[in-house]
């Protein structure tokens, strides 16, 4: 691993073919190591000549000119690394690549593995992710992820849909599984742990096409419905905020995160207040209640309650807190540690509705980014290539179609 660091035969057109995603990779060096650890040569390569849509095998046999006998194990080998995506369906298998994030990035730390150098894949990854693409991440105007609402802190007259709720999210989804934090379990090997004592494994949960793979590829584990729910109850108790794919229509994960090791978090923290797309609901402060105790200052998870500035701990103060609402999520895992009832949730004064499906989502992020011509220029050939050759277009698969 390494030794093709730089290659331009290999590593720049992996980076050009990845950076035609809604959420592209920023070059530089630090991604051309991270990515030379990750893909060895020949991955690299089979990478770099991956389609927009998902790919059988003869397709891939056909671009990459690599004979189907070689290129079926190292498509496997992928699949194992995280790298691709495989999806059977019906007697053919449907071959993905994945992001960047969110995608391989979590791959390489949610499973325990000896294949990489996971403690430097960590320090790089942080470093990367801080220093060049927060703002590629975080900074087309749709956001690729949104938050969740704690059912039972809702308003009784409020009307609320089922998107909008962790529990039937999962009811609906078909398949669930359960597997380790990525980031937590990044933080591990920079001998660092969770402020709140969140778990590494058993927390993030993933559902439907997304979960089959992560089950199979030994990423996660299959659970019960029942056994997925009882994950939520147990980051409740944390206090952790539920984060989803930012769509109504068959989300594929759900994350329970936390302010001091989630990097989605992390950048509402760093200015990127619109970097998770909120609940239609906010939290408010009674400040005949509040005594600025500061509990709730350590529940949010977004570092969106505080003390007035200027204003102390010092008796006799005028000490209620306040909420930001440019920071606030509207999750509610703020409410049950105020002991004083000072913390409830009211309807936000603007509730945005989320796209329909994924392909709706990242028409929408790729629009805003004028990126959008290499899908369409790609869907067209597809279409044409089926068409001609009398062959069904393909399984619809959650990158970029629904």
């Amino acid at each position: 691993m390494g030794h093709h660091l730089g290659s331009k035969s290999s590593i720049v057109p992996l980076i050009d073919r990845l950076n035609k995603y809604p959420i592209g990779l920023v070059d530089s060096d630090k991604l051309r190591e991270i990515l030379s650890l990750l893909f060895d040569e020949r991955e690299a390569f089979i990478a770099s000549r991956f389609p927009l849509e998902e790919a059988t095998l003869p397709e891939l046999v056909r671009l990459t000119k690599i004979p189907e006998a070689e290129l079926l194990p190292l498509l496997e080998r992928m699949a194992d690394k995280g790298l691709v995506m495989d999806m059977p369906y019906g007697e053919e298998v449907y071959y993905l690549l994945l992001p960047g994030l969110i995608g391989f990035f979590e791959f390489t730390f949610m499973k325990n593995r000896t294949d990489l150098p996971l403690e430097r894949l960590a320090q790089l990854m942080r470093e990367y992710l801080e220093e060049s693409q927060a703002g590629e991440f975080f900074g087309s105007k749709t956001p690729l992820t949104r938050s969740l609402i704690y059912e039972e802190h809702i308003p009784v007259t409020s009307e609320v849909t089922s998107y909008e709720q962790a529990r039937d999210i999962i009811r609906k989804a078909g398949f669930g599984a359960v597997g380790m934090c990525y980031c937590r379990h990044k933080k591990e090997h920079l001998d660092e742990t969770c402020d709140k004592g969140a778990p590494v494994d058993g927390i993030c949960i993933s559902l439907g096409s997304a979960a089959r793979f992560m089950a199979r590829r030994g990423f996660a584990e299959e659970k019960s419905v029942d056994e997925l729910l009882a994950v939520l109850d147990s980051a409740r108790k944390l206090n952790l905020t539920h984060i989803t794919d930012n769509i109504r229509h068959k989300p594929s994960f759900i994350c329970n995160c936390c302010s001091c090791c989630c990097e989605l978090l992390l950048g509402v923290q760093m200015g990127y207040h619109n970097g998770i797309g909120k609940t239609g609901f906010r939290a408010v402060i009674d400040p005949e209640r509040c005594n600025g105790c500061g509990v709730c200052f350590r529940a949010c998870n977004v570092k969106a309650i505080a003390l007035p500035e200027g204003v102390t701990f010092a008796k006799g103060a005028d000490r209620h807190a306040l909420v930001a609402d440019s920071l606030c999520l509207g999750c509610g895992a703020c409410i049950s540690v105020c002991k004083q009832g000072a913390l409830s949730m009211v309807p936000a004064d603007v509730r945005a509705v989320p796209p329909l499906k994924r392909k709706d989502l990242y028409v929408r992020i790729l629009k805003e980014k004028h990126r959008l011509t290499p899908f369409v220029v790609s869907g067209i050939k597809k279409s044409l290539s089926g068409f001609f050759s009398r062959k069904p277009s393909g399984k619809i698969i959650p990158i970029i179609k629904e």
